[in-house]
């Protein structure tokens, strides 16, 4: 009898270990090319995102991913609440970051996969098409306000910045790499993405709107030429005076080979701890393909080589 109830208690033990077992491995129901995940991004890299996804997803049609658009402090700060495990933005994490996550064992995986531009838009009826940084720092910390102290014979008056977000990664990068530990002026002001600042931009001339490069360089994109006959884009100078010769709009090939000041890098991180969707397609994106696929969008990919041909004009 004892026996009977010993083989009895192990065969409980038995299956109560294979159910256990069992929840264990369907916790995770993804694979590199199948299942689905959600992934937060900084809104602007949606063209870029938008386009990665619909290539992967033709490619692996078992595969979803479901791509939420944010502020970049709103997206890391989903990875850090452990509400995704792949992030797209232009920082990599901080060491008070990595630490959080080092804590609980998890070791995140940052790859850099493009260069992007961050360009500045005038309204159409602004002939003001060339600006150093010099002038527009000055105009972002409020020293310049007005488009006669940068033209005499401009016809507009206030200047005003458009930013997507005051929580954005382009306020962050006027803050760090412009401003330079000057506080942005209050009268500038921030809308919720980078499709308002180009339409508020194409109806008020005294703005100057500040997007992403993506937004604006797809020329197969029908949404991107209409952007672009919207709004003036202007070309930068790092030196004190803007010319036609040392003034640059955000091109490709101008972001390559440095001439164009406003650039920075574009991450995927990556906290997953086992190989499944995020991984996969966080790969992907950094693959030869998903590198071209960058390409077609306007800005610089972290790896494909960009072919650039100088054309010189003898005379």
């Amino acid at each position: 009898m004892k026996t009977k109830n010993s083989l009895c208690i192990l065969g409980v033990m038995g299956l109560l270990l294979i159910s256990s077992c069992n929840r264990g491995t369907q916790q995770y129901t993804d694979t590199p090319t199948s299942g689905e995940i959600s992934i937060s991004a900084d809104e602007t890299f949606k063209p870029i995102l938008s386009a990665e996804t619909e290539v992967f997803q033709a490619l692996y049609t078992y595969a979803k991913i479901n791509v939420t658009y944010k502020t970049e402090t709103e997206a890391l700060n989903d990875l850090l609440k452990d509400s995704v495990r792949l992030v797209i933005a232009s920082r990599p994490l901080s060491n008070e970051e990595k630490d959080f996550f080092n804590k609980k064992k998890f070791y995140p995986k940052e790859v850099k996969i493009a260069i992007d531009g961050i360009a500045l838009i005038t309204n159409k009826e602004n002939t003001d098409t060339m600006m150093s940084v010099k002038t527009f720092r000055k105009i972002l910390i409020g020293q310049l306000t007005s488009w006669k102290q940068i033209n005499p014979k401009s016809k507009l008056q206030e200047t005003t910045v458009i930013f997507d977000n005051m929580n954005s990664s382009t306020v962050r990068f006027m803050l760090d790499s412009v401003c330079r530990g000057s506080k942005i002026s209050d009268k500038h002001a921030a809308l919720k993405s980078n499709a308002e600042v180009i339409n508020y931009v194409a109806n008020n001339k005294n703005a100057i709107g500040v997007i992403g490069v993506s937004w604006i360089s797809d020329k197969d994109d029908s949404t991107m030429l209409s952007f672009l006959k919207k709004v003036n884009i202007v070309a930068l100078s790092s030196d004190s005076i803007a010319t036609a010769q040392n003034s640059y709009q955000p091109y490709q090939a101008y972001i390559a080979k440095g001439y164009y000041p406003f650039t920075r890098n574009i991450y995927a991180i990556n906290s997953e701890p086992r190989v499944g969707l995020a991984t996969g397609f966080a790969g992907f994106v950094a693959s030869e393909r998903g590198q071209r696929i960058i390409l077609k969008t306007g800005i610089l990919p972290a790896t494909q080589p960009l072919r650039i041909i100088e054309v010189k004009n003898d005379l």
